[in-house]
């Protein structure tokens, strides 16, 4: 008989745990445990991701199944437990997930909430109340064969999985607007620059083929980071020995887990080390981290060659998305990059915390998976959303100032290094002194000095050749002259 009473006009159910008793609202479906966890850490203010939330039910429907199947569960119990977590799959009763994401216990309070939500549904699903835990309970039928500690990390990987597929359905999105873009701008002639100084010709097509490959490569490492999200250590229960665990469930429920939520996952090949080190973690992280920085590069650059209007470098120009000032009239600022920036930093210090708290567990068990699933999950999540923006809102919409482009090639020392090898290196580097220090230009030095004629520097300076690996600009020309 669950023992009621009312307060403030309310009324509440009196429910135990090993601290004591506590009066919990008759129409909640967490109980004891989760209040506690509620009162101990209001830490952010924020509430669980909703896909930690659904890896635990599909958790937990898999041990109910798995226990079903050897036996250890009865099958009317098992159905509800099972009808209860395939309503939170579906997104209900997710405002009843009340504690914070960073939480000390290694994530029990995450667990154990987890397990009386759904107790307390499955038991209405069978006609009693909720908190009438002999009916079923959060610990002895939901927690059955498990602990937090193989639980959690494997909840944890199974929501890593899920968040970097959408990341990576987003990045596929931006190397597919890259290599548009540098397909668009394959014929504009640009200068290069190295170390933010005039260097060597390029096509600005091939500065955007070159930002697509390294998003390609980041796609490739975030799906050798998934292969470390697929091994887990659900069936080691505590510490990896599988105490509490039946040895027939021990083999069943990682594939049970696979079939029932349609992904592969794999038993750890040894259970103490999977609970005890969460290096793959860190992987995931610094697989997330390293495409924040290409991202972040990217970013700049985009911002560097739209600088201006007319005091920049304006090669390109950006789509304008909104006011710049609030004093300085018609000024439009890069904000998409400078978000994608902002973005890259906060997975950066993410990465930090992750891989500090992952340093710092202590022999059986890392007590610290709370902070660095909040900083995971919010480092994929950014991620997924800037890259978003970023396409939609900069990338397909870049647009090339040719004139301005073509204007700074010529008007540039840095064709000299084309020039290099018909007049040789000392003569050349004379003439580039003397065009920075007069201000004409290389091309009407040369012809002036007699050293090329106005033919021999069209053909040396075909914006093709000059950027382009082949046969050098003096066996072009001789070749041309041959025929």
């Amino acid at each position: 008989m669950i023992e009621k009473r009312n307060q403030d006009g309310k009324e509440y159910r009196l429910e135990n745990d090993s601290i004591g008793s506590k009066n919990v609202p008759s129409d909640v479906y967490y109980g004891v445990q989760s209040m506690r966890a509620a009162e101990n850490f209001r830490i952010t203010g924020l509430y669980m991701h909703p896909e930690i939330i659904n890896s635990l039910a599909y958790i937990k429907k898999a041990c109910a199944v798995t226990n079903c199947e050897v036996g250890l569960l009865e099958r009317k119990k098992a159905n509800a437990i099972v009808q209860a977590c395939d309503e939170i799959i579906n997104g209900k009763l997710h405002e009843f997930f009340i504690v914070d994401p960073i939480q000390g216990g290694a994530g029990t309070s995450l667990n154990m909430n987890a397990n009386e939500v759904i107790a307390n549904r499955a038991i209405e699903i069978l006609g009693g109340e909720k908190g009438d835990y002999s009916i079923i309970n959060p610990n002895d039928h939901v927690n059955y064969g498990q602990s937090t500690n193989d639980v959690i990390p494997t909840a944890g990987k199974m929501t890593s999985l899920r968040l970097l597929q959408n990341a990576q359905k987003e990045l596929r999105r931006l190397h597919a607007a890259l290599c548009k873009k540098a397909e668009e701008f394959n014929h504009v002639i640009k200068m290069a620059r190295t170390q933010m100084q005039d260097a060597v010709p390029i096509r600005l097509g091939q500065e955007f083929q070159a930002y697509s490959v390294a998003i390609m490569r980041d796609i490739n490492r975030m799906d050798k980071a998934k292969d470390e999200m697929r091994m887990v250590n659900l069936g080691g229960t505590a510490v990896g020995t599988g105490m509490n665990a039946d040895e027939q469930y021990v083999r069943r429920i990682v594939p049970n887990l696979s079939q029932i939520s349609g992904m592969d996952f794999v038993q750890a090949y040894d259970l103490i080390d999977a609970t005890q080190n969460l290096d793959s973690f860190v992987a995931v992280s610094g697989a997330v981290k390293a495409c924040a920085v290409t991202l972040s590069k990217i970013a700049n650059d985009l911002r560097l060659m739209s600088s201006g209007p007319r005091a920049g470098l304006g090669e390109i120009n950006l789509p304008a998305k909104q006011n710049g000032s609030s004093i300085m009239p018609g000024k439009v600022n890069p904000v998409i990059p400078e978000v994608v920036n902002q973005v890259a930093f906060n997975i950066i210090g993410n990465d930090m915390t992750i891989t500090m708290a992952a340093e710092a567990g202590q022999l059986e068990l890392n007590a610290f998976e709370p902070i660095i699933f909040y900083c995971l999950f919010q480092s994929i999540d950014t991620l997924a959303y800037a890259v978003q923006t970023f396409v939609d809102n900069c990338v397909l919409g870049i647009t090339a100032n040719e004139a301005r482009c073509r204007e700074l090639v010529e008007n540039s020392v840095g064709i000299i290094t084309a020039i290099c090898p018909h007049v040789g290196y000392q003569t050349a580097a004379e003439v580039a002194k003397e065009a920075i220090k007069t201000g004409k230009s290389i091309r009407s030095l040369i012809v002036e000095k007699n050293l090329l004629t106005a033919e021999q520097l069209d053909e040396i300076l075909d914006p093709m050749e000059m950027t382009e690996p082949g046969i050098s600009g003096k066996e072009l020309i001789l070749k041309k002259q041959k025929k």
